[in-house]
């Protein structure tokens, strides 16, 4: 049976899964809300953000952009800080 990851092996896991997405735009709200937040996420925060990266990107970002409802599931302050896409940083 396969050892459980560290908190900070499922952090490194989770954000290269961010940042590799497929698409710049995925890659930059993934991956650009992974940078600003996750710092300083528990458990739980971890947890929800682990689900999250197993969605379908286009729903992800349709949240995201606020153009079709969020899941209950997905409901809260963390996807509503997703939403501010204050952390997405294109670079020139």
């Amino acid at each position: 049976m396969p050892e459980a990851l560290t908190f900070s092996a499922r952090l490194a896991r989770a954000k290269f899964r961010a940042w590799h997405r497929g698409t710049r735009e995925a890659d930059y709200i993934f991956g650009g809300y992974f940078d600003r937040y996750a710092e300083k996420w528990e458990e739980a925060d971890l947890r929800w953000f682990e689900a999250l990266l197993d969605q379908d990107d286009v729903d992800v970002m349709a949240w995201a952009m606020q153009t079709q409802p969020v899941p209950e599931r997905f409901a809260g302050p963390q996807i509503e800080l997703m939403q501010k896409l204050d952390y997405v940083d294109i670079p020139r």
